[in-house]
């Protein structure tokens, strides 16, 4: 069953956005434009074979983003949630409410949260167990209402 859900989620999936940096780019700067208003303009977007415990990485004070290149076989919208979380990090540095927000755009933010920790914990990567980072709690604490997504 493992193999037959892990064989039908990856046919395909090395076209478009992930066959080189610069087609990941501009995947990026659509999904800016589309959720962030285009506030988030990467300098550079980049697949990087040498993240280990991280999906991706970005430097606020340089615009770079990195996605790891275990993402590249991960179905699209999980891919776009990643992009816009790193997208999200150059308006907003840390995990706070406002920062949560921003990623609450992406109307499968919180699916592809728990396709991430299950990818995760298959590969006995580490993940945070705690509820600190509660998309759902922060976005109610910031605006006092659940977005509806």
């Amino acid at each position: 069953m493992v193999s037959r859900l892990t064989s039908s989620e990856t046919v395909g999936r090395r076209r478009g956005a992930r066959r080189s940096d610069a087609a990941l780019e501009t995947r990026c700067r659509a999904l800016s434009d589309r959720y962030l208003d285009g506030r988030a303009a990467p300098a550079s977007v980049r697949w990087v074979a040498s993240m280990r415990t991280r999906w991706a990485s970005c430097t606020p004070e340089d615009g770079s983003i990195r996605v790891s290149e275990r993402l590249r076989s991960v179905p699209g919208w999980v891919l776009d949630y990643v992009l816009v979380h790193e997208l999200a990090h150059l308006r907003i540095p840390g995990h706070d409410a406002a920062f949560w927000s921003l990623v609450a755009r992406y109307p499968r933010a919180e699916r592809a949260r728990g396709y991430l920790d299950g990818l995760s914990a298959a590969a006995a990567l580490p993940f945070q167990e705690d509820l600190s980072d509660d998309v759902d709690s922060l976005v109610v604490a910031s605006t006092g209402e659940l977005s509806s997504r």
